[in-house]
């Protein structure tokens, strides 16, 4: 059996690390299909630039002491929409000079140099109130000038108006959650991971309740950001493929959907984020699942490297894989309210 949700086309993020902007964009853009607003090809690159400014007040705030990278999470996309708006990708592409694919390794080390540059030369002074007017002239140069309005269909408007009038958008509508033994249940969670540059809380709740969640709502037709682990052994994206493969060394031919994988449990899975073998470093769309014949059950996951794997730029993530390398989520609030969607 296949559930397979409504999603837009598979993007490229290129030599940046902000996978998280193009799968909550993405799933943003599902949410419009499913609720029947269009199909959006919404700007991945404004939501960045947005949230390279709030890097920056957090670092300069923060006198250095603080995480300043590429990275982010779902939730800041979330709470970008809703302080910065959004705008479709033709009106701010992020591309300038005719460039075809995304870079941001010059364009990064240029800001944060700044920055530091900022810090050191204030030293026990304070430093100048126009410092942000310097930043965005960096940005604007390497991702272009930020239009203040832009047409949509024949009708003019700023990204507020156009993601609250056109996308409908509204940050309550998305819920945070994770899933860690270490700490409370139902209480909401600052995931302790270095892109939480910006100390998002998620609601902790028990695994098996995690994974129910996820296909609740895939079932009802929505789709789910997923923040993961795929540095490790089993993710196999040329294969399409991510297995718990749990310290077992198996070779890329051998590996299929029917290859034995490890006993997953709440305890291994806080011991493994504990030592750090589980870290967040990719953040994913999940669209759908399938249970093989077999009987196991698969994520399908929508990733942001361009078409690569046999099956075009998606991976098919099994439950033990996702039970055991998941740091967080964001879903649609509707997708698990019970009032609202009588079982």
């Amino acid at each position: 059996s296949v559930v397979k949700n409504d999603a837009t086309s598979v993007k490229n993020q290129g030599n940046t690390g902000t996978c998280w902007s193009f799968s909550t964009t993405s799933l943003i853009e599902s949410q419009a299909l499913k609720n029947k607003l269009g199909a959006y090809d919404l700007s991945e690159m404004f939501t960045v630039r947005n949230i390279y400014i709030e890097k920056a007040k957090n670092y300069i705030h923060r006198q250095g002491h603080a995480q300043f990278s590429q990275g982010a999470l779902g939730h800041d996309l979330i709470n970008s929409y809703d302080k910065y708006g959004a705008m479709p990708e033709k009106s701010y592409t992020g591309l300038i000079d005719g460039a075809k694919d995304y870079n941001h390794l010059f364009l990064f080390n240029l800001l944060k140099m700044y920055l530091d540059d900022l810090l050191k030369k204030s030293g026990m002074n304070t430093i100048d109130d126009n410092w942000l007017d310097g930043y965005n002239a960096i940005l604007d140069k390497y991702l272009g000038v930020v239009p203040e309005k832009f047409q949509y269909n024949g009708k003019e408007y700023t990204p507020l108006t156009f993601s609250k009038e056109v996308l409908k958008f509204n940050a309550e509508d998305y819920v945070n959650v994770t899933s860690f033994s270490g700490y409370e249940y139902y209480k909401p969670l600052i995931i302790q991971v270095p892109d939480n540059f910006s100390n998002g809380a998620y609601m902790n709740v028990p695994l098996k309740e995690m994974i129910e969640m996820v296909k609740r709502a895939l079932n009802k037709g929505y789709t789910v950001l997923w923040d993961t682990d795929v540095s490790n052994d089993g993710f196999k994206s040329a294969k399409g493929l991510a297995l718990f493969l749990n310290g077992e060394k198996i070779s890329n031919e051998e590996l299929n959907p029917n290859t034995k994988e490890g006993e997953w449990n709440e305890k291994l899975r806080q011991q493994l984020y504990d030592n750090l073998t589980t870290q967040d470093d990719h953040l994913m769309h999940i669209v759908g699942m399938e249970k093989t014949k077999e009987g196991k059950t698969f994520f399908i996951v929508k990733n942001s490297w361009g078409d690569q794997g046999p099956a075009n730029g998606y991976v098919h993530v099994s439950e033990a894989y996702f039970a055991m390398n998941t740091i967080s989520l964001v879903i649609p609030k509707e997708a698990n309210n019970k009032a609202a969607n009588k079982e």
